[in-house]
């Protein structure tokens, strides 16, 4: 019995040895994290000066602009969420020592570019990854798949060329996605039939967009507006003529 209790004693200091380090740790990777992704980005507008990396107190990072922590004890970031900041540049490497971020939200700014295939390779536990409203261009990354957590994707507003990647039917727990208003070509995944999907403003096609090779719906509205003009002119044109020709007379002494 004193053997046992001796153990756990053992163990009892092991763990207030080893716990400080790893606390330690991650504060470390996250605080590089947070630096390599400043001096990656655009910032005229100073909104990120909040970011200041000589204080190193514990909960100081969380209280940054647009970060939020798992809790204020513990300096594991959760959330970066940088929307309308006027930001621009690249997200870069060091984004993988946030290695406990959920939510990436970089909306309404002006990161241009490709996408990064890496990203989530970078960030794979991203349950919310938010890039509308910048000036990506490109293919959509088929990596962006590895994100296997993801409830939420938006890429609108950007522009962004080729087809939605087939590997995003793997995503089986997205429940919010919108790729409207880029210059998107192509067939839909096959598993993509849903109403909080948003396809707009592209020239997609399958499922509840109609069949690929028939006529979008934009195209089908164009010619039956034409149809209509054509139509409208020709009894204008008729009705002119018949009158031209029942009274030729009038209008003449």
């Amino acid at each position: 019995m004193a053997r046992f209790r001796f153990l756990c004693y053992l163990v009892l200091i092991l763990i207030s040895l080893v716990l400080p380090r790893l606390d330690a740790a991650v504060f470390e990777d996250d605080l590089k994290c947070l630096e390599g992704f400043k001096k990656s980005l655009e910032d005229p507008a100073g909104n990120l000066n909040s970011w200041n990396f000589k204080n190193t107190t514990i909960g100081a990072i969380c209280k940054f602009t647009g970060v939020t922590c798992w809790n204020d004890n513990e300096n594991r970031i959760i959330s970066l969420t940088l929307s309308t900041m006027n930001l621009g540049g690249k997200v870069t490497e060091p984004v993988q020592y946030c290695a406990s971020l959920t939510t990436l939200d970089l909306s309404g700014n002006r990161f241009s570019g490709p996408i990064p295939s890496q990203i989530c390779t970078w960030l794979p536990f991203l349950v919310t990854l938010d890039l509308s409203g910048n000036d990506y261009s490109g293919p959509i990354p088929a990596d962006l798949a590895k994100c296997t957590f993801l409830n939420k994707l938006s890429l609108s507003d950007n522009k962004l060329t080729g087809n939605i990647p087939p590997e995003f039917s793997s995503l089986g727990k997205l429940n919010s996605f919108s790729v409207a208003n880029n210059q998107l070509s192509g067939r839909i995944p096959a598993a993509f039939d849903s109403s909080n999907f948003n396809f707009e403003g592209n020239s997609l096609c399958g499922g509840p967009l109609g069949k690929c090779g028939g006529l979008s719906k934009k195209s089908l509205a164009i010619i039956i507006a034409a149809g209509v003009s054509g139509a409208a002119a020709s009894m204008l044109l008729a009705f002119g003529a018949w009158y031209w020709f029942s009274y030729p007379n009038v209008g003449t002494k």
